[in-house]
């Protein structure tokens, strides 16, 4: 049979290292996890609880595509409380992790062909799934002199017909603040284009709050997910908030597409919210973390990075070390026992002089690794 152009997309490189790490404890080795961008922690412990209750309480069914009112309410005072924003809950939609959130927004706000700016290094699956709704990802080319973050600048006069950026960032934690943010806001809103902030790291920061672009506008589509800072990556649920105008057009594609989030999911992450020791208790281990890796990536040699201000990532420059950051991983993981993300999955263009460690995992696992990458660069 035929198959489509626009499923022509790109592998998600860190998908294959993981294979390939898999593949290596297969065969009886230990492998350190520095690839993974996925909590190292489980749901809380109130999640669970609450899914048992609500088992018991009889079937799971069908919930209306918006999400359950009580979710969407407690993510509305969610935002009260973290950034004193007050938000009509009817303005939340509940998505099938913030991958059905991209894919809601992607297709209620662009038409065929639409060009959407987005930074690099990011997140590698906006371009590939703008690529399968036949719209076209523009990599944005960041520096590190504006901590891997786009400015105004780096779009201008481009003609694009929306902007995403993410903050804090994947692959580099790096945040915008309040001006950075109201900058790229203006500048999108002056093209006549759409913005969209990514927000699945928020929770996750270490010096200072982020900001949500609804601090500073209604006029924007937020993506959330209850993945990384609630601990709950496989349960595929998340969250949306769009403008009041755009709510029923959002849930007619959601109906048609999903029909609705998993319920069971929706149940364990309205209990999560309030799971708040244990979840920042899950921040102790990731702030010990971070401190670890700056100092432990630096004393091996790994010294071009911007420190993240959020998220659990370092991405770091490798430019002195390699033109081909992809075989560097691999040699990495068969000489170290060390799992680490080539920067191509993040920027197709720059990428190959670039890796992402992440510090997801247990204190003393990144300890762990962090001494084998030492003892792998002093070899070198």
């Amino acid at each position: 049979m035929r198959i489509s152009t626009r499923s022509q997309v790109d592998p998600f490189i860190v998908m294959d290292v993981m294979q390939a790490a898999a593949a290596a404890e297969a065969e009886g080795r230990h492998i350190i996890h520095m690839e993974v961008g996925q909590p190292g922690t489980g749901a809380p412990k109130g999640a669970s609880t609450a899914l048992t209750a609500a088992m018991e309480q009889g079937a799971l069914g069908y919930t209306v595509a918006l999400g359950l009112p009580a979710l969407r309410q407690r993510i509305a005072r969610m935002y009260g409380e973290w950034y004193n924003v007050d938000l009509d809950p009817n303005r939340v939609v509940i998505t099938s992790g913030s991958s059905g959130g991209f894919i809601l927004t992607f297709t209620s706000l662009f038409d065929t062909g639409d060009r959407v700016g987005i930074g690099a290094p990011g997140y590698p699956s906006y371009r590939q799934i703008l690529k399968a709704l036949d719209l076209a990802p523009v990599d944005l080319p960041t520096s590190l002199d504006n901590r891997l973050q786009p400015v105004p600048a780096d779009f201008a006069g481009m003609d694009l017909q929306g902007l995403l950026v993410a903050s804090p960032g994947n692959p580099t934690g790096t945040m915008l603040d309040h001006a950075a943010m109201s900058a790229l806001i203006d500048a999108t809103k002056a093209q006549g284009a759409s913005f969209i902030s990514d927000e699945i790291y928020h929770g996750i920061e270490y010096e200072k709050k982020a900001v949500t672009a609804l601090e500073i506008t209604d006029d924007v589509y937020v993506i959330n997910s209850f993945s990384k800072y609630f601990s709950m990556t496989g349960w595929r649920v998340g969250w949306m908030v769009v403008p009041e105008d755009h709510v029923r057009v959002v849930e007619r594609i959601a109906q048609n597409m999903f029909i609705c989030a998993p319920h069971a999911s929706q149940a364990a992450a309205l209990a999560a919210m309030d799971c708040i020791d244990e979840l920042e208790a899950n921040m102790d281990v990731y702030r010990a973390n971070r401190a670890m890796m700056i100092t432990g990536l630096r004393e091996a040699g790994f010294t071009r990075f911007a420190p993240p201000d959020g998220a659990f990532y370092v991405y770091a420059d490798v430019s002195e070390l390699t033109d081909d950051s992809r075989a560097l991983a691999r040699d990495i993981l068969d000489n170290a026992g060390v799992a680490v993300t080539p920067g191509l999955d993040f920027d197709p263009v720059r990428g190959h002089h670039w890796l992402r460690f992440s510090y997801a995992r247990s204190t003393q696992d990144i300890a762990e690794g962090l001494g084998r990458l030492k003892t792998y660069m002093a070899a070198r």
